[in-house]
C-alpha cells in the first residue's frame, strides 16, 4: 500500500519534468512544419521566377521536404531530453534495419539521381517505358509519374527504368509519319499515287525536306499496297496521320479508286452423282 500510495506524486514528478519538454517539442514540430511549408512554397515561387528546370524542380523540393522534415525530427527529438549519442546509436541501427528492409526504395532513389544526371528524358515528354506510355508529369525522388491521354495517371518505380530500355518520342524535333494505303489490282498505280501525293502536300503540316516519299510496297492478296513517308513536327505527328487518313480515302473514293478489303471466292462444284 505504501508504494502505491507513493505512485501519485511520482507521476506528478515526472509530469513536472517531462510536460514542459513535451509541450516545447510540440511547439517546434508545429513552427517547424509550418516554416518547411513555407520554405518549399517560396522555393517553388523562386524556381518559377527563375524559368528553372522543371524535371530538376521536382526533384529538389521532394528531397529538400524529406532532408528538412528528418533535422526537424532529430530537434524534436532532442528537445525531449533524449540523448544524441544515444539516440545516433539507436538512429544507425534503425537506418540499417530499415535499410534492408526497403532496399527497392532505396535503389529507386539512386535511379532518381541517375535519371536526373542523365537526364533521358525531362517533365512534358512523351515516353513509352515499362509496357506504358503518356507524358512525363513528375520526376520524383523515388517515382516517374506518367499521365495519359485518357487522363490517366501512371506511377512508375525509378529504379527499373534506370536500367531498363525506354522510348521518348520528343528527344528529336522532327518525326516520321508512315502511312501504308492499298488500291484495287484493277486500280491505276500511277493515279493513285498522283492522287495520294496531292493530298499530303496540300497539308501545311508536312515538311518539304524531305520531300514525301511513296512507293509500291508490297502485292498483297486482296490489294496492291503503297508505302508512304512523310517528315513532321514531332508535335503534329498525331494530328498528320489522323487527318491525312480521313482525306485519303475521300479523295480515293472521289476518283473513282477502291481501297479492297479481304475478300475470298468460293467455287460450288456440282458432283454428279448418277454414276
Amino acid at each position: 500500500m505504501e508504494d502505491i500510495s507513493g505512485w501519485p506524486e511520482l507521476a506528478m514528478d515526472y509530469a513536472m519534468i517531462y510536460l514542459p519538454k513535451l509541450a516545447v517539442a510540440l511547439v517546434i514540430l508545429i513552427v517547424g512544419l509550418i516554416l518547411i511549408k513555407v520554405l518549399l512554397g517560396g522555393m517553388k515561387k523562386m524556381f518559377k521566377i527563375k524559368n528553372f528546370d522543371t524535371t530538376l524542380e521536382t526533384f529538389l523540393l521532394s528531397l529538400t521536404g524529406i532532408l528538412l522534415k528528418i533535422i526537424l525530427g532529430i530537434t524534436v527529438v532532442s528537445t525531449l531530453g533524449v540523448q544524441m549519442t544515444t539516440f545516433v546509436a539507436l538512429l544507425g541501427a534503425a537506418g540499417l534495419a530499415i535499410g534492408m528492409a526497403l532496399s527497392g526504395t532505396l535503389q529507386n532513389f539512386a535511379g532518381g539521381v541517375m535519371l536526373l544526371i542523365f537526364r533521358h528524358y525531362k517533365v512534358g515528354d512523351w515516353v513509352e517505358m515499362q509496357g506504358y506510355s503518356g507524358t512525363v508529369k513528375e520526376i520524383q525522388i523515388f517515382n516517374t509519374i506518367l499521365k495519359t491521354p485518357d487522363n490517366k495517371t501512371i506511377i512508375i518505380p525509378n529504379s527499373p527504368i534506370s536500367t531498363d530500355s525506354l522510348v521518348n518520342y520528343s528527344t528529336e524535333p522532327k518525326r516520321r509519319v508512315d502511312f501504308t494505303l492499298g488500291i484495287g489490282y484493277d486500280d491505276d498505280i500511277d493515279a493513285a499515287k498522283k492522287v495520294i501525293l496531292d493530298v499530303i502536300k496540300a497539308d501545311e503540316r508536312v515538311h518539304k525536306d524531305p520531300e514525301p516519299f511513296i512507293a509500291v510496297a508490297e502485292l498483297a492478296d486482296s490489294s496492291v499496297n503503297f508505302t508512304l513517308r512523310v517528315w513532321v513536327d514531332s508535335g503534329d505527328y498525331w494530328g498528320v496521320y489522323w487527318d491525312n487518313l480521313e482525306a485519303f480515302k475521300k479523295a480515293l473514293d472521289a476518283n473513282g479508286i477502291s481501297i479492297p478489303y479481304p475478300q475470298r471466292d468460293v467455287h460450288m462444284h456440282q458432283v454428279d452423282q448418277s454414276s
